[in-house]
């Protein structure tokens, strides 16, 4: 699969662990930006954000953030579709050279660490997989649950499956069909990565916290989503797909709230599986994004955080740092 993309020349990327006010920093930036004579769009680097079904429960910006700048990559695939990090990558790619073919800047944005690596640090060129394995797979997932393959994963590639969840039955599948059908595991894919994008300088930001600080927040933030109807969300997703083995439902937050209108779960503990899965989540982001020194972080809660890293990004694309 050909990845050749036009060059580009500068790339902002925010990262941290969900929850952690990452859009609204975002959007400042953007804006900020755009008022200093450098037009930004916002690109979204977040799996779950990738569905068109859920913006509620996956934190989506609202239509009323999209009007102060673009927003891409978010919400255009059917909830029955299926994406991965080279999907996401090629479309990444192409998104971010139509961007600065328009004279703006991208802006990336979410919590997908694979996803951002894939495009900014390369990803493994692995071949295409037997059909024979994946339905195997699928069809072991769906008959016994996740979490036999996880524990099978965590016996064959254990640092690939300590970075994913348990329960995330999309990833789990594709990393054991990896292993199954060309005998290297996920991580020695990925630690033999295809060039990122060409002759680009990046600026990296984060935005987070430490999970016992970030905790009441993700349960304040779960509780807004209701109010704001992601109950009709996830009901309305039902209706139209009925399976919660379909890949749009593996986001946290969609699967709970789709046990529970089945009947597979009472309504309290989906309500508390959701907040459990949620911090487990964050503390998994927490650890990756803090493993990489080139992140520059700011703390949600400091009230110059989106002036100084607006000044910082302002700075990165007149010239004046070096990128990584």
């Amino acid at each position: 699969m050909s990845r050749e993309t036009p060059s580009v020349s500068h790339i902002i990327c925010l990262v941290g662990p969900t929850g952690s006010g990452k859009t609204a920093a975002a959007l400042h930036i953007a804006c900020s930006l755009a008022q200093s004579g450098f037009p930004t769009s916002i690109i979204n680097a977040d799996s779950r954000q990738i569905y068109q079904d859920f913006p509620i429960i996956t934190a989506q910006p609202t239509q009323e953030e999209r009007t102060q700048c673009p927003h891409l990559l978010y919400g255009f695939l059917p909830t029955d579709q299926k994406s991965s990090a080279g999907k996401w990558m090629d479309s990444a790619r192409t998104t971010v050279a139509e961007v600065t073919a328009q004279g703006r800047f991208p802006l990336l944005v979410g919590g997908t660490g694979l996803y951002i690596r894939a495009l900014l640090d390369g990803m493994a060129d692995i071949p295409a997989q037997d059909a024979a394995v994946s339905t195997r797979l699928q069809e072991q997932c769906r008959m016994e649950g996740p979490l036999p393959l996880h524990a099978r994963l965590s016996g064959i590639d254990p640092v690939y499956a300590a970075r994913i969840h348990p329960h995330d039955r999309q990833r789990v599948i594709r990393a054991l069909e990896v292993w199954e059908s060309t005998g290297r595991t996920f991580s020695w894919w990925h630690e033999h990565a295809v060039s990122p994008v060409p002759e680009t300088t990046v600026l990296r930001l984060g935005m987070g916290l430490p999970l016992r600080e970030l905790a009441p927040l993700l349960s304040k933030r779960i509780n807004a989503m209701l109010d704001a109807g992601a109950m009709d969300e996830a009901r309305s997703a039902l209706k139209a797909y009925p399976e919660l083995s379909l890949p749009g439902w593996s986001g946290i937050g969609c699967r709970e709230l789709g046990k529970a209108l089945t009947g597979q779960l009472p309504l309290a503990e989906a309500m508390e599986l959701w907040q459990k899965n949620t911090r487990a989540y964050a503390k998994r982001q927490w650890t990756w994004f803090r493993a990489d020194p080139r992140i520059t972080w700011f703390r949600p809660d400091d009230p110059a955080a989106y002036r100084n890293m607006t000044k910082l990004a302002l700075a990165f694309l007149q010239g004046k740092p070096s990128g990584s």
